[in-house]
C-alpha cells in the first residue's frame, strides 16, 4: 500500500481515533493506557489491511473488534482501577488524615475534548459517566467487553459474538450476568439512555462561584442530602451534606481562600480544574480536577482527582489565564483580591 492509497487509509482510520480512545478507556479505566492501545489497534489494522472485507463488517466495527481484543490481552492478570467508593465503606470523619494510597492504580478521568467527531460526541459522553466506567471495572474482562460493545456501541449480538470469538448464546449469557452485576451497583446503565440534568452546567457554575468565594454555606445549598465526595488518590470518601460541608470548612481552613477554578468537560460532565492558593508565589497552582454528577438540580456526587499530573492529561495550564476582575467580589469584606495566577 503506497502513495495516495496509504494517505486515504490513514485518514479513514484517524477519523475513529476519538471513538477508539473512549472504547479503550471504558475497558481499562486509564486514558494513558487507552492511548497506547489505540496506537496498537491502528498498527494492527494497517498490518491486516489486506484482510479487511467491507462486505462483512463496517470499518468502525472492524476497528473496535481489534481494539477489544487488544484490551482483553492488556487486562490479563491486571487489577481493576477503582474509585474510593469501590474499595470499602464510606468514612465518618471529615477530619481524618488525608493519606494517599499510592499502591492503588486509580480510575482516571477522561477529557471530553479527546472524543473527536462532534456529531458522535453526545452518545460517546453518555457512555463515559464516571459512575458507569467505575462500575464497568468490577466486571470480568469479557463481560465488560460484551456489555460495552452491546450497550454502549450498540453493535448487534452477532457482531459482538464475532468480535469476541464466541457464540451469540454465550454473549447473551455474559450480558445477562453483567447487567445483573451493574444493577446491584445502582442505576448506572440508565445513564446511557437518559439525558443529563438540564441544569447541571448552571449548578456547577454556581458551585464555582461559591468555591472561589470560600462560601461554604453557599456550596452546601447546592448539595443533595446524600451527596458523595470522593478524593482519589486518598481512599477516604464521605456521604451526606453535613460531612461534605465540614470537609470544605477544613479545606479553606488549611488552604485559605483565593482559589481559582476553570470550567472543563470530563466524562460527559461539567467539571472544574481547581488551582489552590500558593503562599510561596502569592499566586495559585494546579491542585485537582472535580467531576460532578447532578440530579434534580443538586450535586449528587463530586469526584475530586487530587493529582496535578491530571492537568497535563487535560492540556490544562500550570496556572490559570488572567481574566477580568470582579469588582463586587474584590470589595467584599474578608475576601482577598483576585490573584492574576
Amino acid at each position: 500500500m503506497a502513495g495516495a492509497t496509504t494517505r486515504d487509509w490513514d485518514e479513514q482510520h484517524e477519523a475513529f481515533r476519538g471513538d477508539l480512545l473512549a472504547h479503550c478507556y471504558r475497558m481499562l479505566g486509564s486514558v494513558e493506557e487507552a492511548e497506547d492501545l489505540v496506537q496498537e489497534t491502528l498498527l494492527r489494522a494497517w498490518r491486516a489491511a489486506d484482510r479487511y472485507d467491507p462486505q462483512r463488517a463496517s470499518l468502525r466495527t472492524w476497528l473496535h473488534r481489534i481494539a477489544t481484543n487488544a484490551c482483553l490481552t492488556a487486562l490479563e492478570g491486571r487489577a481493576r482501577r477503582p474509585l474510593p467508593s469501590g474499595l470499602g465503606p464510606a468514612g465518618d470523619d471529615p477530619q481524618a488524615p488525608l493519606v494517599p494510597s499510592l499502591d492503588v492504580q486509580w480510575l482516571q478521568p477522561f477529557p471530553d475534548a479527546r472524543l473527536g467527531d462532534p456529531a458522535e460526541a453526545a452518545q460517546q459522553r453518555a457512555g463515559l459517566r464516571l459512575a458507569l466506567v467505575a462500575a464497568l471495572q468490577v466486571l470480568p474482562a469479557r463481560q465488560r467487553a460484551a456489555l460495552v460493545l452491546r450497550e454502549v456501541l450498540q453493535l448487534p449480538a452477532a457482531e459482538v459474538a464475532q468480535a469476541l470469538g464466541s457464540s451469540v448464546a454465550s454473549v447473551n449469557s455474559s450480558l445477562q450476568r453483567a447487567r445483573a452485576t451493574l444493577r446491584a451497583a445502582g442505576p448506572v446503565l440508565e445513564e446511557l439512555r437518559e439525558p443529563a440534568d438540564p441544569d447541571e452546567r448552571a449548578v456547577v457554575e454556581r458551585y464555582l462561584a461559591a468555591f472561589e468565594a470560600a462560601d461554604v454555606p453557599g456550596l452546601a445549598r447546592l448539595l443533595a442530602d446524600d451527596v458523595v465526595l470522593e478524593m482519589p488518590p486518598v481512599a477516604l470518601w464521605l456521604v451526606g451534606r453535613a460531612r461534605y460541608r465540614e470537609f470544605m470548612e477544613r479545606v479553606f481552613a488549611m488552604r485559605g481562600p483565593g482559589w481559582r477554578l476553570l470550567p472543563v468537560q470530563a466524562n460527559g460532565s461539567p467539571s472544574l480544574a481547581a488551582y489552590a492558593p500558593d503562599p510561596a508565589t502569592r499566586g495559585v497552582r494546579a491542585h485537582s480536577l472535580q467531576v460532578f454528577a447532578v440530579t434534580g438540580g443538586l450535586i449528587q456526587r463530586c469526584v475530586t482527582f487530587a493529582d496535578p499530573a491530571i492537568f497535563d492529561l487535560f492540556g490544562l495550564p500550570a496556572a490559570p489565564p488572567d481574566r477580568a476582575p470582579d469588582i463586587k467580589r474584590q470589595h467584599e469584606p474578608g475576601l482577598p483580591r483576585r490573584s492574576s495566577g
